[in-house]
């Protein structure tokens, strides 16, 4: 259901970050040995979701291949789905993401539009709004700044999530960590919903998206967050923001999605 807020939100969204000033790229640290990574992840619990050589587990419409110890999005025809095992409440997850010229996926891991963006930067049109760039909660929270290698090159995607809690870590960066009830992130979550996003679903598959371009993911595990551990946001946190540009055409969806709503 449409609230007041929803309408609201649009304008308010526009004003509250049009002033804001620009963050620079950092540079992204290099992977770690494959070994070595294996190791330190069976110390922590990790579980892994892909053995690099079949498909089990998973489930797709024939358009996903395996090549090089990684799955590969060959063809148009729908996501990679996990059916193993929903994903944990509170859980972390580790991957490695590449993509191709242009290319726009995701890493889907709460129910509905609750997704990491995967994203060339550079040549996606995607990329000229920090909240639809690779590491941010797309079309939620910007990341605080743009850690991706170019394209060709392997990216190491991680997601944290505990409780009310939410990080995305990008080639070792914590570059998104916010509280989704924290009032100041409040027209951020509400823009969510209005795409159709809960932060609040628990339960639902992981599974990585088709977009339509060739996009590659390896090294997928996640650990449950036992209960002795605690997920605290950065008071630091502050994501990149929009350019005028950028916001006036995330306005325009927005209204669209407003209308369709009302006559739904």
């Amino acid at each position: 259901m449409l609230t007041d807020g929803m309408f609201w939100m649009a304008s308010v969204l526009a004003c509250s970050l049009l002033n804001a000033a620009g963050n620079p790229v950092a540079a992204a640290p290099p992977l770690e040995a494959g070994g070595q990574a294996k190791q330190a992840d069976d110390r922590q619990g990790f579980v892994e979701l892909f053995d690099g050589k079949t498909f089990d587990g998973w489930e797709h419409s024939g358009n996903w291949r395996i090549e090089n110890r990684a799955f590969f999005r060959a063809a148009g025809g729908g996501p990679l789905t996990y059916k193993h095992q929903s994903v944990p409440e509170d859980f972390e997850l580790r991957f490695d993401w590449k993509v191709s010229k242009a290319c726009n996926s995701g890493v889907y891991y709460r129910p509905g539009q609750v997704e990491y963006q995967v994203l060339d930067n550079v040549d996606s049109p995607y990329g000229e709004n920090p909240r639809q760039s690779a590491a941010s909660l797309f079309f939620c929270m910007a990341p605080s700044k743009d850690a991706t290698r170019p394209v060709g090159e392997w990216n190491r995607g991680r997601v944290v999530c505990q409780g009310t809690v939410i990080q995305h870590w990008l080639n070792g960066q914590k570059v998104l960590d916010f509280d989704y009830t924290d009032p100041k992130w409040a027209e951020m979550v509400e823009l969510l919903a209005i795409r159709g996003g809960d932060l609040t679903g628990r339960g639902g598959e992981l599974w990585l998206q088709d977009h339509g371009q060739p996009v590659w993911y390896r090294n997928l595990r996640w650990r449950e967050i036992p209960s002795g551990e605690t997920l605290r946001p950065s008071p630091d946190f502050q994501p990149m923001p929009i350019p005028p540009a950028a916001l006036a055409k995330e306005q325009q969806r927005v209204q669209a999605m407003l209308e369709k709503a009302k006559s739904n």
